[in-house]
């Protein structure tokens, strides 16, 4: 399918995964015609489609546990039905299982990483299977964030950035990207996309300065595809993070 279909791709309005095509376009005109030329090469190859399983012209779409948009990425809160039915998972292959599914959204959960470390704790062998209250807490808590989670919006690379970052020694790094756009001739602010992490065992030595700065140099290389040569500003509430910009004398771990 990618060799039949790599002209489409490589043009920019065709998605393609597996056996599944995405059409999109900016205009109605562009659309039809997009349509028509994917469906031309169908004949040729003998490719047959199943008409109930095609929808056409679509504002917006399910496509791989999301519902997507012209201007936004939300959950398919469809998934979830199964998911909130569960018990508390009893074994370490329940709980995999669950923290797998919940990690494919975890760009939609802010603090994903803290929120679950107990329980990827939990799935290690040296580790006791025990669901203690704190375990139980964060398993719900999770659940309500992928029930409750915020709707993404797409980049838009001639508008500044905003990065809001967060470290600390017992909750490990996390950051938020947000951007304000105009939606519906009104001034938004709205998520990009959230990351997080634990803090490996050196790390958790850190002073706070370290750690925030930390935060700050993994932020700007996880996120590298949206802030480079992008306008950003960064915010954070640590004080010391800002002096770090007039000190002289600055210690060799800081300045790497």
């Amino acid at each position: 399918m990618d060799t039949i279909f790599q002209e489409e791709i490589l043009e920019g309005w065709m998605v393609l995964y597996i056996d599944d095509i995405i059409i999109y376009s900016e205009t109605w005109e562009d659309h039809v015609q997009y349509i028509d030329r994917v469906l031309s090469k169908f004949t040729p190859i003998n490719l047959k489609i199943s008409l109930k399983n095609c929808h056409f012209c679509q504002q917006e779409l399910l496509a791989l546990g999301h519902k997507v948009s012209g201007l936004s990425l939300a959950i398919d809160q469809n998934k979830f039905a199964a998911v909130l039915q569960k018990p508390v998972p009893k074994s370490i292959k329940e709980m995999q299982s669950f923290l797998g599914f919940a990690s494919y959204y975890r760009n939609h959960i802010q603090n994903f990483a803290h929120i679950t470390s107990s329980l990827y704790k939990l799935c290690s062998k040296y580790e006791v299977f025990e669901i203690t209250k704190e375990r139980r807490y964060a398993y719900e808590r999770i659940k309500y964030k992928l029930t409750n989670a915020p709707v993404l919006i797409f980049p838009d690379f001639e508008l500044p950035f905003k990065l809001y970052i967060d470290a600390e020694c017992s909750q490990g790094l996390g950051e938020a990207l947000h951007q304000r756009q105009i939606v519906d001739c009104e001034p938004r602010e709205g998520v990009i996309c959230y990351i997080s992490r634990q803090l490996e065992d050196s790390e958790a030595r850190y002073r706070a300065t370290q750690t925030e700065c930390l935060c700050l140099v993994w932020a700007l290389e996880k996120l590298h595809y949206y802030l480079k040569g992008a306008v950003f500003e960064v915010y954070t509430d640590c004080t010391v993070l800002n002096s770090l910009l007039n000190m002289k004398n600055t210690n060799r771990h800081i300045l790497r």
